[in-house]
């Protein structure tokens, strides 16, 4: 198998993850308090405090607790994006936790005078070195296989396969430690003098040694400071460094102010990382549920969108299907006639043509609705429009018994748009209005048309009926798609009108007092002279 290459899911492990300014100014506040503390301890380092043997097994169970969710942690940050450095840091972490059970232990007092398994006196001052040696090791390892890419490209090896590996070889190494500091102790070189417990010239030699180890880590990490678990390692060194000052450098015996607070700073090291990934996952979490639900909202609106436009497919094709089969049965019933009556069944056949050429408009239109705009539109005449409408409407006005009124301006100029789309919003505000009326006696049934000048730049369509007309407070919601006030409508005919007139750069408004109808009213601005010139010439 080829290497993995980096993905967008990168962006949800903390080792890819750019720090905020907020974090790192966060970072450097913590590691300016670390620094005075050590700073206000180093006077009284080896001032010696009362003897607690409790101290040392409380404070390094919850280390070991500490350090092993965080590993587990880190391994999961390895098993979404399987990278070396992630590996190793989780390994040190693993290392780290595993290896503070036996330094307990094995503390003189802690759990027995001189340490369980019978150990010898520097058993456990061993242990403390090999737990404090492989932290800024593991540190130092991350940041260097992080600088040199440190992507996983095993052929054969899964992610899960890598860490079950890295933790068998953290456990064995641990054991293996732990074998040689209490079963070989003489193989050791010895760090404490005498039974008082004061460090030998060995610890002169031990502890510079995971200084430089923590140095080292320290400076590769400022090199980089670029994700969020960088920041925070540098904290987590800087508390292990100012450990070791107060521990080694400005004392030399345990059960002082500085081996206590020493070991404060060693749980301070354990929590940092933990801290982070814990807030850091969870905010991520955060983040992937929003996600999800935008996702699931939007999947929602793509399948609601696919209803509106099927639903108005139907809504604007079934006008001109029923007008085909009214005058398809009225053709048939001329041609049946004795003789057969051929003029009135030509007008229908005509009729029917129209029909057609309607309900492919209505298709042609709402294509265009649902794309990008048409900016290459072109004059239409309103009057024109107007009058070709209710001439292909004069069958369902018939059979409703609507009388029709226009009136017309005659010096209307043409207006920039498309044909189909306007046609379609005459043809919806008429089929409503009529509509409407079915509510109200027959004699009653009065449509009227008008078109006129509106202002110096624009004209003026509108289209009233004689129903019962509209709630004054719904008006406003009337154009919002799924709102009707039909039991049997979409509501989407008015919606797809007053987006039509929108894209023309006009006006569409409704007017009633829920009494005596309702009046529809678009404006559109006219065409411009240089098109209209294009369109005569």
């Amino acid at each position: 198998m080829a290497a993995r290459e980096a993905t967008d899911d990168s962006a949800v492990v903390l080792s890819n993850l750019p720090a905020t300014p907020q974090q790192r100014h966060l970072v450097l506040a913590l590691a300016v308090v670390l620094l005075a503390a050590v700073a206000a301890v180093a006077p009284y380092a080896s001032t010696p405090l009362q003897r607690l043997d409790s101290f040392i097994p409380a404070l390094e169970a919850t280390i070991f607790v500490n350090d092993l969710i965080t590993s587990i942690l880190l391994f999961a940050q390895y098993s979404i994006i399987p990278s070396r450095a992630l590996l190793a840091l989780a390994g040190g972490y693993l290392f780290t936790g595993l290896i503070a059970i036996p330094h307990a232990l094995t503390f003189p007092g802690a759990f027995a005078p001189q340490g369980l398994f019978g150990t010898g006196l520097q058993t456990a001052v061993w242990l403390y070195f090999f737990w404090h040696l492989g932290s800024p090791a593991a540190v130092l390892a991350y940041a260097v296989l992080k600088d040199g890419g440190g992507r996983y490209d095993g052929e054969h090896r899964s992610p899960a396969g890598a860490i079950v590996g890295c933790a068998a070889a953290v456990v064995a190494l641990v054991g293996a430690l732990t074998w040689l500091a209490i079963f070989q102790e003489w193989l050791l070189p010895p760090f404490f003098a005498d039974n008082v417990q004061h460090i030998r010239t060995l610890w002169n030699t031990a502890i510079p040694l995971i200084l430089l180890l923590g140095a080292a880590a320290l400076v590769m990490l400022w090199r980089r400071r670029r994700s969020v678990l960088d920041y925070w390692l540098m904290l987590v060194i800087c508390a292990q460094l100012s450990e070791q000052m107060l521990v080694a450098v400005l004392n030399s015996a345990r059960f002082t102010l500085g081996f206590y607070s020493g070991r404060v700073f060693s749980l301070i090291t354990s929590i940092i990382v933990l801290s982070v990934l814990l807030a850091e996952t969870t905010r991520l979490y955060t983040r992937l549920a929003r996600s999800n639900m935008i996702l699931e909202r939007e999947r929602n609106s793509k399948l609601l969108n696919v209803e509106a436009i099927t639903a108005s497919l139907a809504h604007e094709v079934r006008q001109p299907l029923t007008a085909i089969a009214t005058n398809g049965s009225a053709a048939l019933r001329f041609l049946k006639r004795m003789p057969p009556d051929i003029e009135d069944a030509r007008t229908s056949l005509n009729a029917i043509v129209s029909d057609c050429r309607r309900a492919s408009a209505v298709f042609d239109g709402i294509r265009a609705l649902f794309r990008a705009p048409d900016h290459t539109a072109v004059p239409v005449d309103v009057n024109d429009l107007t009058l070709e409408v209710l001439r292909s409407l004069r069958q369902e006005l018939r059979k409703h018994r609507v009388v029709a009124r226009s009136s017309l301006n005659a010096d209307l100029p043409p207006v920039d748009g498309n044909r189909s789309q306007l046609q379609q919003v005459v043809v919806n505000l008429i089929h409503n209005a009529v509509e409407a009326m079915d509510a109200v006696p027959a004699g009653k049934r009065v449509l009227q048309v008008t078109t006129d000048h509106y202002g110096d730049g624009a004209i003026v369509v509108s289209v009233q009926d004689s129903g019962p007309g509209i709630d004054p407070d719904r008006l406003d919601t009337i154009f919002d798609a799924f709102v009707t006030t039909k039991s049997f409508g979409m509501g989407l005919g008015l919606a797809i009108c007053r987006m039509i007139i929108e894209r023309h750069g006009g006006e569409l408004t409704a007017q009633s007092d829920g009494k005596s109808g309702a009046l529809f009213q678009f404006i559109l601005p006219k065409a411009a002279a240089g098109a209209v010139a294009a369109e005569t010439g």
